[in-house]
């Protein structure tokens, strides 16, 4: 089977399939279109015309969740756990996370008012979250699972923003949070999901969103 995602470099649903393909030991290939420009030949194969898509052989197959899904079940490899309420939890907590991410590109967006709200909000959410984690590094103990991976863009951008900034969304009042981050973003397939220089490219994103994070940068 030959499989190709297609998305875009700074698309965080699209990093999630990379950790999870690259956790499961699928080879792949990927292409990356412009979205706000995408090709013919994308048109015709995505009914919803957004990334990530995966190609398997000719087949399309889209909407992350599914992508990532569908990887999991090709491979000999479950990142999810055995115990089938377990896994149908760690699914509800990432489609959680999802809105999470739209929690992410408020506060790179927004004005001061739209940047504080969405703040707030996705701090409240990873009370939330926290409520749910098991003890561990990982979300369900020390095995790394997909609900990790699903987490790990989220974190990764935290750590950007707070690198570019004075630590504007910093973690230090949510400590077992904190720690999580830290463990998901020293695990290889999760640093390897991320092309050199994205989060330089991450940062240009700020900059040209010309929201009120962009006049929190510091040198």
């Amino acid at each position: 089977m030959q499989l190709e995602l297609i998305s875009f470099k700074l698309c965080p649903f699209a990093q999630r399939a990379i950790i999870v393909l690259n956790s499961c030991n699928i080879d792949y290939k990927i292409s990356y279109i412009n979205p706000m420009d995408p090709p013919a030949w994308f048109k015709k194969i995505s009914p919803t015309l957004q990334v990530p898509l995966l190609k398997a052989d000719d087949t399309p197959i889209f909407e992350s969740m599914v992508i990532n899904e569908f990887i999991n079940e090709i491979s000999p490899k479950n990142l999810h756990p055995d115990d089938a309420i377990k896994a149908a939890n760690n699914r509800s907590w990432i489609v959680f996370s999802s809105a999470m991410l739209g929690n992410m590109f408020d506060i790179v967006t927004g004005d001061e008012q739209k940047f504080i709200a969405a703040k707030t909000q996705l701090l409240q959410s990873f009370d939330k979250v926290l409520a749910a984690k098991s003890a561990g590094k990982f979300f369900n103990g020390n095995e790394f699972n997909m609900i990790d991976a699903a987490f790990a863009p989220i974190f990764m951008r935290i750590a950007w923003i707070n690198k570019y900034t004075d630590n504007a969304l910093s973690l230090a009042q949510l400590p077992e949070i904190k720690a999580w981050s830290d463990a998901i973003l020293a695990v290889p397939v999760v640093k390897n999901s991320a092309d050199d220089g994205l989060d330089d490219a991450y940062l240009s994103n700020i900059e040209a969103r010309k929201g009120h994070l962009s006049t929190l940068l510091v040198d």
